[in-house]
């Protein structure tokens, strides 16, 4: 049974009230103008989990269901805070922490309107069913049936009532589709995942710009949250949209002019260097709680005065990059950068694969760095340097943004499985370049913050966290050679081999 409705365009609560009151027994308990302010995190993890969350005038946080509407879960507050660990336990804090982890909850519309409590009575006067209706003047108003434990029928009557006789419509779609309509938005309309649809025949040259213009777009929704530190996923999104476009321009060749390439490469290796202290220092600020745990519980508070020393630099490196990002420098380069993706490109383009269909190469590209991929890793034994893994890791991403680039060219499930072997790969050598990094970091502020006045024993805490990196380091070098060996299967080399090294392109591999 439906327990949401809605009015027909230009049916008023009052009217709504008094055709009712001519059907069944009614009694307006209360009624009061209201207002609402739906929130979700950027990329709307709560959406995306069939839950929207409502903080009211009366100072109520909600969290409903967007398939019924019915409350999840709600409490009293002042105002909604930023990240969900502000939240105190209760069952609020422990739906929206794993689903938000570091992203903040951010207002996306507000909405004002009239709310009724009507309450339907039977001969005795007492209350079988429950109605809460929303008056809304900008789109058509709603009706919440509640009913009441024990009158099962009754709330099933009025259902049928409600449209049968009444005409409203049953309905599950949430209020906040209709006010995002409205303002021209959809839900779900930003995601940091890359979904590039591309046409087969496409010229390479025009389909690169395609791509390209996807990453710009990327690039700047995520400029003002970076600017603000609205929350670490900006700058974190901000960043993967950078490197995929470094991707793009050194692994889809020939596509562009080349003095092009060369200029843009220059530029947005810039913008890598610039957002990565802010970034590596999100990161440990971020772990820091995994840190703690990590230590024995008799010197874990010894760790508290690192978190002030990093967050004092992390304010340091976000006020710096905000700069940066607000520069002639960046502002102009990005500017030209779109005006040039929206030229028209030439009928006849001089460059060498410019005018090969993009999915010839796409083909091309992928098992080649394929092929890069397997002939480093296979390179790589018990004494090789560290490097050679760092190496091997920086052509696994190469590889895995030119796939993903062009995932809409190849059978999704192909494709998608080959990725998934690909991530297992990258996972652990990116794991033994974190470790690596973080325990080189921290000695490095250990000796920045010998300057500082710092307790002893935050130093001897700081020196078994670091242990525990090598040792973790140590770990994922031993299981690389494991997960290398999953990936060189024969089996993997021929699901990479059938679905990009057709007969044309194998002879291009070189």
């Amino acid at each position: 049974m439906s327990l949401q409705f809605e009015f027909p365009a230009n049916l008023t609560a009052e009217n709504f009230i008094a055709a009712l009151s001519h059907e069944v027994d009614t009694q307006l308990a209360s009624r009061q103008s209201s207002c609402k302010t739906y929130y979700d995190s950027f990329d709307w993890r709560l959406y995306s989990n069939d839950i929207t969350c409502e903080f009211n005038q009366a100072k109520s946080a909600s969290l409903r269901s967007i398939k019924n509407g019915s409350v999840i879960a709600e409490s009293e507050r002042k105002k909604v805070p930023l990240f969900s660990k502000e939240f105190e336990s209760g069952i609020l804090h422990d739906i929206l922490a794993p689903l938000l982890e570091m992203r903040a909850l951010l207002p996306v519309c507000t909405l004002e309107y009239e709310v009724y409590q009507l309450n339907i009575v039977n001969k005795n006067e007492k209350i079988i069913v429950r109605l809460l209706i929303e008056a809304y003047s900008q789109f058509n108003s709603r009706v919440l049936l509640q009913p009441v434990k024990g009158y099962d029928k009754a709330a099933e009557h009025i259902a049928e009532l409600l449209t049968a006789t009444l005409g409203l419509t049953a309905t599950d779609k949430s209020v906040l589709l209709t006010a995002l309509q409205i303002q021209g938005r959809k839900p779900k309309d930003y995601s940091s995942k890359l979904n590039i649809n591309l046409d087969p025949e496409m010229r390479a040259d025009i389909a690169g710009k395609y791509i390209y213009s996807h990453l710009l777009k990327a690039i700047k929704v995520n400029e003002q949250g970076t600017i603000a530190h609205t929350d670490s996923e900006f700058l974190h999104d901000f960043r993967v949209a950078v490197r995929r476009t470094r991707a793009g321009l050194s692994q889809i060749k020939g596509i562009l002019p080349a003095n092009i390439s060369a200029y843009y490469a220059d530029f947005f290796c810039w913008l890598g260097q610039i957002t990565g202290p802010a970034r590596d220092l999100d990161v440990y600020l971020l772990g820091f709680d995994r840190y703690k745990s990590s230590l024995p519980d008799s010197i874990r508070e010894d760790l508290n005065p690192l978190y002030d020393f990093l967050l004092i630099k992390q304010q340091k490196a976000r006020k710096e990059l905000a700069k940066k990002l607000q520069s002639n420098k960046y502002l102009s380069t990005l500017a030209e950068w779109e005006l040039y993706l929206k030229e028209p490109s030439y009928k006849k383009p001089l460059e060498e694969n410019a005018k090969l269909s993009i999915k010839e190469l796409a083909d091309r590209r992928i098992w080649k760095t394929f092929t890069r991929v397997m002939h480093e890793g296979e390179a790589i034994n018990g004494s090789s340097a560290d490097e050679a893994l760092h190496d091997l890791r920086k052509s696994c991403k190469k590889l895995r943004y030119l796939m993903e680039f062009f995932q809409s060219l190849y059978s999704e499930h192909q494709i998608k499985h080959l990725i998934r072997k690909l991530k297992g790969l990258q996972e652990v050598l990116g794991d033994f370049q974190d470790y690596a990094v973080q325990e080189h970091t921290l000695k490095l502020f250990s000796e920045e913050m010998m300057a500082l006045n710092i307790p002893a024993n935050t130093f001897l805490a700081m020196g078994v966290l670091i242990q525990d990196l090598d040792a973790h380091r140590c770990r994922a070098r031993k299981d690389f050679a494991s997960e290398f060996e999953v990936f060189q299967q024969q089996e993997n080399q021929s699901d990479f081999r059938l679905l990009f090294a057709s007969s044309k392109s194998s002879r291009h591999q070189h």
